[in-house]
């Protein structure tokens, strides 16, 4: 007999989701290394709801998480996880291929996209230098509530049985006789099913697990919060440029959360802003607006750990079924955390329904193998 039918590695936005979809019907134990669950990034997302960010094999998983966060169930959250925004992706003349390139890979995904001249992208943003001429308007995009989503996830598992240990950092993970010994800090476990929802050591958890790993990397993603002037205006789409190179969006009280889009491979750790890339998105910013940048108000970064192919990585280990990934999810898990974790419970329990209108094969594994 084991102590728990499956422990998961990881108790941010992927761990804590998958646990409230499981533990409706089994015994799950959340182990996690930090003393807060969501430290590494999940605190510390943009928060926004793009259902192009990621690119068209994302998309599916956007879209099916896209009515959850509208309107979840009452005893889930009262009240929307999610508030409509607006995204505007810009570009210069010279960037139009790219446009037309993102128009083509979503033509057919029924995504809500509007070409917008020069005339109509200056509406949006107030103070656009001229050479931004080329806009796609994505009027769906929302923000999230990533906090109190995590904490109604987390609030769900605990409701249903699921047990959370926190400030135990895995240490070892050993299958024997059809089931998982599991030690972290001074917890010790056994579990049928091992899911390894570690984020930026995912690889780790694997390796430990004598499992292979699949080659996932974290990147580090910085963002800034600037005071500027005129003050932002509340209604300010994201901005996000065509070629990938910085996103905008306001915040409370005026401010403004500015990202160079950087991602510069790391190894997992407790990921610290840089000042160049600070000052990087800093003047990117100044290329596209001609707003007085005030100052620095507060900075940080985070990790976004992506497989080679850039898609989840979602099942069963190929070499053994009682190791399960749950990984992989870049920049966008927060945005796919209810389709994701709908689709990881539908393979890991017949009686829960997958999302509509998403492939698991293309998430699997396998395909690595």
């Amino acid at each position: 007999m084991s102590d728990f039918d499956f422990a998961i590695i990881g108790a941010g936005i992927a761990g804590a989701s998958l646990a409230a979809i499981l533990s409706a019907r089994a015994s799950v134990v959340l182990i996690e290394a930090e003393a807060h669950p969501g430290y590494h990034a999940t605190g510390r997302s943009a928060a926004f709801w793009v259902e192009c960010y990621g690119g068209p094999g994302v998309q599916p998983l956007t879209t099916a998480s896209g009515p959850f966060l509208t309107a979840p169930p009452a005893d889930f959250h009262d009240g929307p996880l999610m508030h409509k925004r607006g995204a505007l992706h810009i570009g210069t003349s010279d960037q139009t291929a790219i446009a037309d390139h993102m128009l083509a890979e979503f033509a057919a995904s029924g995504v809500h996209i509007d070409v917008s001249d020069r005339a109509a992208v200056a509406t949006y943003v107030p103070g656009l230098r001229s050479e931004w001429t080329h806009g796609l308007w994505e009027p769906d995009c929302c923000d999230i509530d990533v906090a109190h989503l995590h904490a109604a996830y987390l609030r769900q598992a605990k409701r249903q049985g699921a047990v959370l240990h926190c400030n135990s950092r895995l240490s070892a993970a050993k299958y024997e006789n059809g089931v998982w010994q599991i030690s972290a800090g001074s917890f010790n476990c056994s579990a049928n099913i091992l899911i390894n929802a570690a984020g930026a050591w995912a690889d780790e958890v694997a390796q430990m697990a004598q499992v292979r790993p699949l080659g996932i990397q974290p990147y580090r993603r910085t963002i800034a919060q600037l005071v500027v002037s005129p003050v932002v205006p509340a209604d300010l789409p994201l901005v996000i440029g065509l070629d990938g190179s910085f996103y905008f969006k306001p915040d409370a009280g005026g401010r403004l959360w500015l990202s160079p889009h950087d991602e510069t491979a790391t190894p997992a750790c407790d990921a610290a802003p840089e000042e160049l890339d600070v000052a990087t998105a800093i003047d990117r910013l100044q290329a596209v607006v001609d707003w007085d940048i005030q100052r620095v108000e507060h900075k940080w970064a985070g990790l976004r750990s992506f497989a080679p192919d850039r898609l989840p990585v979602i099942g069963c280990d190929g070499a053994n079924d009682a190791f399960f990934w749950f990984a992989g999810q870049g920049g966008f898990g927060i945005q796919t955390a209810p389709a994701a974790a709908q689709l990881a419970g539908s393979l890991l329990d017949a009686a829960i329904a997958a999302p509509q209108n998403v492939n698991a094969a293309i998430y699997t594994p396998a395909r690595f193998l």
